[in-house]
């Protein structure tokens, strides 16, 4: 399964890449590295994809057991090497589901499941050397 994407500059340092459907994503860097600040820089785009990537896993594995979904947040955070490259050296992701009928079993299970087989993103980041951790928080919604 081949994927393409292409890449235009959009201002001093922004660029804004669009998928093979049409759909774009903004990229620029701060004014301290030439740019403007005005989208994620790409490694905090490669964060969060990871972090939808996963999601997307859990989402559709929770809802596979007929649980409801009410949200899912996901926080998550990375440390970067000193020296250049400067890659992740560690990840650490917090998944807080929102339902009032999936049990806290449910959620760890589907986390293990993503974290473990299911998440592509997650698997090359490991791959890489990159240390990840991860916790989950089910949560109740509000009357």
């Amino acid at each position: 399964m081949t994927k393409k994407a292409t890449l235009q500059l959009d201002g001093v340092m922004r660029l804004v890449g669009t998928n093979e459907t049409g759909r774009t994503t903004a990229f620029d860097v701060s004014a301290e590295h030439g740019g403007n600040d005005s989208a994620a820089s790409p490694m905090e785009v490669f964060l969060q994809s990871a972090a939808a990537c996963s999601g997307m896993d859990i989402l559709s594995i929770i809802r596979k057991k007929r649980k409801t979904v009410g949200n899912l947040r996901i926080a998550i955070e990375g440390e970067r090497a000193e020296e250049h490259p400067h890659v992740y050296t560690s990840i650490h992701v917090r998944y807080i589901l929102t339902s009032p009928d999936a049990t806290e079993a449910d959620l760890r299970r589907a986390c293990e499941l993503s974290q473990d087989q299911y998440c592509s993103a997650f698997a090359m980041i490991k791959r890489s050397g990159c240390a990840v951790s991860w916790e989950a928080t089910l949560e109740r919604p509000q009357l």
